[in-house]
């Protein structure tokens, strides 16, 4: 009974408090939060207990101001989860930085090891790292015939992406950006593709690398490293380039 009692009491106390609100009469308001306070207390610490003593205990005429005490309240807390994503990603992305940077090494030290760092540049980023050659070593002009003389290259090549098997790796071929026209080949962008294609095919043929890592990409003569109004830059934008993924970066669905 006692419990119940009490249990009464405090709902009429409830309602009587939602009452006088809705009057809004500031002096009755302070009167019954100070009784609150000073008599069997509600709160913990009456009114001063809410909104760091900002709130109540201030008298009806800040209520206004608890609509914008958590929508600040909210922001802060948005703004450390977002703080919180991006120390995550700028994590991430140096851990595949340095993943990348290992790889290039090791490679750079293969290359080194099989003469071929005249023909072979190695260069890298936070998604792969990146070996490029120059297209007249591989092709003739306007084909995507592999070169006999190119073989060799390429059997070394394979040997340097086999302990990578678990990395995609893609072929990209690409042109300059003088017009092509023949009857196997309508443009630029089918030679680049063609070409990444059959160095690709090969490398399925000599390796151990499982064919479903492996693909291919004609690029055309839309990503120039050089400038193609010299007959030195259209060489260097004629190239193909195998792209060993890291870890991070490798997707294979």
């Amino acid at each position: 009974m006692n419990t119940f009692a009490d249990l009464m009491n405090l709902l009429l106390c409830f309602f009587v408090l939602l009452f006088s609100m809705s009057t809004v009469d500031a002096e009755k308001f302070e009167k019954m939060v100070a009784s609150f306070q000073n008599t069997f207390s509600i709160l913990p610490n009456g009114g001063s207990s809410i909104g760091d003593g900002t709130l109540i205990s201030s008298g009806v005429s800040q209520l206004e101001m608890l609509d914008s005490y958590y929508k600040d309240k909210a922001n802060s807390e948005t703004d450390q989860e977002t703080d919180e994503e991006n120390d995550v990603v700028e994590e991430y992305k140096e851990q595949a930085l340095e993943e990348s940077e290992k790889m290039s090494e090791q490679l750079e030290d293969a290359i080194a090891r099989y003469g071929i760092q005249d023909q072979v540049e190695v260069d890298f980023n936070a998604q792969y790292v990146m070996l490029n050659m120059n297209g007249a070593l591989l092709f003739d002009s306007g084909h995507a015939e592999i070169r006999s003389e190119a073989y060799p290259l390429i059997d070394k090549l394979g040997k340097l992406i086999e302990p990578y098997q678990d990395n995609i790796i893609e072929v990209e071929g690409h042109t300059d950006n003088v017009p092509i026209h023949s009857a196997k080949y309508e443009d630029n962008d089918v030679l680049s593709f063609y070409r990444a294609r059959a160095v690709t095919d090969y490398l399925r043929d000599i390796t151990t690398v499982e064919p479903a890592h492996l693909k291919a990409s004609g690029r055309g003569e839309y990503v120039p490293v050089a400038d193609n109004t010299t007959q030195e830059g259209r060489s260097r934008n004629r190239r193909v380039i195998i792209k060993i993924y890291n870890s991070y970066s490798s997707d294979f669905n």
